[in-house]
């Protein structure tokens, strides 16, 4: 218990240390603050699988609206804006810690606590709404806050601070933008939909263990159950190549079940086999960091690519 107490005693006043380091720079809240908070980064990554559910969907039914595109855009768009500010607001005190997070504007305090609440519970909401009142049921603005209590909840205020399968129950939060712009165009998850979803929960396990290779230490100072950290490098690898092998049928099966056709069908498999080989590669690098790195940066021309491929195709 002493042992447990002083521990705690000496993270409280780690906190407190970094906290009083930037409180001194601290400026104005201004509407940079608003945005960075949202993390725009991740929104717009998001977009383009929001779009290519919608696209792939409107193909399916045989028509495409221009509008509902729109709208489902900006409806996905809140809602995920929203989501990342919670997960702000609940990690504060250990973004504080981490060198890339601790000028985050509620991490310093120029963003109040009960500021970044209201805000971003009034953006799931202006979201959740949207999607609700334009797509062809309530079955995206159902999906939008399924999103968002795991990616809130379960996720950032619960797993992650407890359990290196973290990364996993996140990735279902992240798989569910597609089938957010499927569901605004049919009302329903048809099998187009749970592939998709399938394709990008897969995908973001690698993405992802292959980030936190990269932020361990970061990780590992601001108390962070990453597998990384937890686990070592070694079994961080084996994960990577796991999950990345799982992906590369599931990416393919879409061809089979008429969701794309030849041309994705071919480049999935050049992808994904390109992917899976620089994922074993890793067992032999000499440097960690770089391996991690371009897995990484890999993932992001996979993720990009797999989907342009995915709309072109439905429409040659």
């Amino acid at each position: 218990m002493k042992l447990e107490t002083s521990a705690t005693y000496s993270q409280e006043q780690d906190t407190v240390e970094a906290l009083s380091s930037v409180e001194q720079d601290l400026g104005p809240l201004t509407w940079r603050d608003y945005v960075q908070v949202t993390k725009p980064g991740i929104v717009r990554s998001n977009l383009i699988v929001i779009v290519t559910g919608f696209w792939l969907a409107s193909a399916w039914k045989g028509s495409f609206d221009f509008m509902l595109l729109l709208y489902t855009i900006l409806g996905g768009s809140l809602v995920m804006a929203g989501s990342c500010v919670l997960n702000n607001y609940l990690d504060r005190d250990l973004d504080i810690k981490m060198e890339r997070t601790m000028e985050r504007p509620i991490a310093t305090g120029r963003m109040s606590a009960k500021t970044a609440l209201g805000y971003g519970m009034l953006l799931i909401i202006a979201g959740t709404t949207v999607l609700g009142l334009t797509a062809e049921n309530g079955l995206a603005a159902l999906l939008g806050i399924i999103g968002a209590f795991f990616y809130v909840v379960v996720y950032t205020a619960w797993m992650k601070r407890t359990t290196h399968l973290n990364t996993v129950v996140g990735a279902i939060s992240g798989a569910v933008p597609p089938i957010i712009g499927w569901a605004a165009v049919t009302g329903n998850l048809e099998q187009g939909a749970w592939l998709l979803f399938s394709f990008l929960f897969l995908w973001q396990i690698p993405h992802f263990l292959a980030l936190a290779m990269m932020k361990a230490d970061e990780y590992r100072e601001a108390g962070y159950h990453m597998l990384p950290v937890t686990n070592g490098f070694l079994e961080t690898k084996r994960q990577i190549l796991l999950w990345t092998a799982a992906l590369v049928p599931v990416s393919l099966f879409m061809y089979e079940a008429g969701i794309v056709g030849k041309l994705y069908f071919i480049s999935a498999a050049a992808l994904g086999l390109g992917w899976l080989a620089l994922a074993v590669k890793g067992f032999f690098a000499k440097d960690d960091m770089k391996w991690a790195r371009s897995m990484f940066l890999y993932s992001l021309l996979y993720l990009v690519v797999s989907c342009v491929i995915m709309m072109v195709d439905v429409v040659i």
